[in-house]
Parts: structure tokens; C-alpha cells; sequence
């Protein structure tokens, strides 16, 4: 087996400097750096990350912090599509993941994770309006990065898309389809991407002069059963809603369901457009249109932001916004855009 000792003395220089190459001390020179790790893989050398970790006080591993609700994790494909960006990332740059998924609530996985020392940072997947996790990882000075925005002001890191514009464009483009009774159906009011996008929905409808109408804004929980309910609803109304915005891809399929099962045609009766693209966006029937959040590309950007606090405390607080893009398909009746990246 390959020891510490055989790469430094390939490198000619001490065991030492192999261990600071390691923890990638700024005492050590790119160039050094450079001829250390060409050594170990030559070598095929494998460093004992255990006791790494017991020099450099470091875990070797980020963590991701789920919000409530494990369903809603695992069976909404927004979150997978997600980790495969921090994933990529991590793996790149030589940590692993953490995903806690025995802990009571996020204030407990985090006491675990941060307090047991199993991370070097963690991720949050989420907040909510009043998010005492948040106030928890800033109090603690420790590293992290919110997928999301916090809603409220506090001095903490976070990757996001603006969704407030995302769903203000969406709506304006229903209308301009020449609907005038448009539905929202969104997740918990307590999560701050319901409230912001609720935000951008309500914004185009007073732009266009359209009167909102509180009943045609549906709280659901995001799963594909909670689309169907909360379409269910917006479909007993008197003044039922000719198109519906869905703050999630989950949701829209859902409410396609709901929509079918009473006999109404889509985009013929009912126009829905939904969140996230997802994969199952395209190949749905009929196909469904979706604003792109590039989902990947979210979790790339906050393991980046992430590993960059981890290695360099001084950084101070980043924010990151990822473009989104109204994506049109067959789901709303529009004429489709051409389809590019």
C-alpha cells in the first residue's frame, strides 16, 4: 500500500509537505502542489481522510440540510436534478455529502452535523419566512450557503433565481394569450419561493389591470396529489379560472389530472404553465410549457459558494441569481418557441 512517505520521497520533499499539500496550506507553492498530486496519482495514492481530519480539524464533507417534508425531497425531481450540481462539484473538489435524513427537523440535523463536526459547511434546501435555522448557522458563524433567499434580512450566503420576475413573466404571458381569469397554485405560504412567486403572479395581474381575486390563489404542499386537490378547487369555482400558473412542475401535473378527470381540455379549456422544467416536462401529454430554472446549474453555483467559504473564511457574505427562461410548449396554447440549450 502507498504511504505518505513513498509520495514525498518521489517529490523529494518531506512528508510534511505532502500533509500541507493535502490540506492545501497557502505556506505551500502552486508549483510543489502541483508535483505532489501528479506524484499520488501516479501512485494511486489513497490519503486517510479520517486521520487528515483528526490534523487539519476538517470533516472532508459538505452537508445538505433538507426542509420539512421527506416526501416532498425524494419525490420531487427538482431536488435530485439539484444534488447532481453539488455533487459534481464536491466530488471535483474532493469532499463528500452529507444528506441527514434521521434527524427530527432541520434545527436538530444541524445541531448534528455542526456540533458532531461531520461537515465542513452545510447547504440549506429552502427557507421560510420566519427560518429560525437560518438565524441559528449565522449566530454560529458557520459556513453555509441558503438554496433560495432568506425572508428576512440576515448576513447569510445564497444561490436563488428571481422568481418574483419568473412568475411575473409567466402570468404576463397567459394574459397575453387573452386570458383574464388566471389561477395560481402554489406550496406552503410559509416557504419564501411561494411567497415570491405569488409576488410576481399578483404584479401582473395589477399591471394588465385584472381584478385578484383571493380565491383563485391555492396553497397546496408540493407533491402531484397536491396539484390534483388544489386544481380540484380552483375548478369548483363559480367563475372557474381559464389558466393556471403552478409554482412547481409537480404541482401543473397534478392539476393536468384534475383538469382531465372533470373533461376539460388542455390548452383548449384550461391553459397551465408550470416551474422548474423538469425532464418529465417535455415528453408530458400534452407537453407541458415551464419556466427553466436551470436546477443543476443552482446546485453547482451553491457548492461552488459553498467550498469557496470553507476554504477562505474572510470572503464575506456572496449572493448568487441563476437566469431563468420561459419555456413554451403545448400546455398553454401558444406557438412553440424555438427549443435552444
Amino acid at each position: 500500500m502507498t504511504t505518505i512517505k513513498d509520495v514525498a520521497a518521489m517529490v523529494r520533499v518531506s512528508p510534511s509537505t505532502v500533509s500541507r499539500v493535502l490540506a492545501d496550506s497557502p505556506r505551500i507553492s502552486e508549483e510543489t502542489k502541483q508535483r505532489v498530486r501528479e506524484a499520488m496519482a501516479t501512485l494511486h495514492y489513497e490519503p486517510n481522510m479520517l486521520a487528515r481530519g483528526l490534523v487539519t480539524n476538517t470533516a472532508g464533507a459538505i452537508g445538505l440540510v433538507m426542509p420539512p417534508g421527506l416526501n416532498e425531497f425524494f419525490e420531487n425531481p427538482f431536488f435530485s436534478e439539484m444534488m447532481s450540481g453539488v455533487s459534481e462539484v464536491a466530488r471535483k473538489e474532493g469532499f463528500d455529502t452529507l444528506l441527514s435524513t434521521s434527524a427530527i427537523n432541520e434545527e436538530d440535523a444541524l445541531d448534528r452535523m455542526i456540533r458532531g463536526r461531520r461537515v465542513d459547511g452545510v447547504i440549506l434546501l429552502g427557507s421560510r419566512l420566519q427560518d429560525p435555522v437560518l438565524d441559528q448557522v449565522v449566530k454560529l458563524r458557520f459556513p453555509s450557503t441558503l438554496l433560495g433567499r432568506p425572508g428576512h434580512n440576515i448576513p447569510i450566503s445564497w444561490v436563488n433565481n428571481d422568481n418574483v420576475q419568473a412568475a411575473y413573466e409567466a402570468t404576463l404571458h397567459l394574459v397575453g394569450l387573452g386570458h383574464r381569469v388566471v389561477g395560481f397554485l402554489g406550496g406552503s405560504t410559509d416557504l419564501v419561493v411561494t411567497s415570491d412567486r405569488l409576488e410576481g403572479y399578483r404584479k401582473a395581474l395589477n399591471e394588465v389591470s385584472l381584478t385578484r381575486d383571493a380565491r383563485l390563489e391555492v396553497s397546496s404542499f408540493f407533491l402531484e396529489q397536491g396539484g390534483y386537490l388544489g386544481m380540484m378547487r380552483l375548478l369548483a369555482l363559480s367563475e372557474r379560472p381559464t389558466a393556471v400558473l403552478a409554482s412547481d412542475d409537480v404541482l401543473a401535473f397534478g392539476a393536468m389530472r384534475a383538469a382531465a378527470e372533470l373533461g376539460y381540455r388542455i390548452p383548449e379549456d384550461m391553459a397551465i404553465v408550470g416551474f422548474n422544467d423538469i425532464r418529465l416536462a417535455e415528453i408530458a401529454n400534452p407537453s407541458l410549457s415551464s419556466v427553466r430554472v436551470h436546477m443543476q446549474q443552482l446546485g453547482i453555483a451553491a457548492a461552488q459558494q459553498l467550498i469557496a467559504q470553507i476554504r477562505n473564511p474572510e470572503i464575506g457574505v456572496q449572493h448568487t441569481v441563476v437566469p431563468t427562461r420561459l419555456i413554451v410548449r403545448n400546455s398553454c396554447g401558444a406557438r412553440l418557441q424555438p427549443q435552444r440549450g
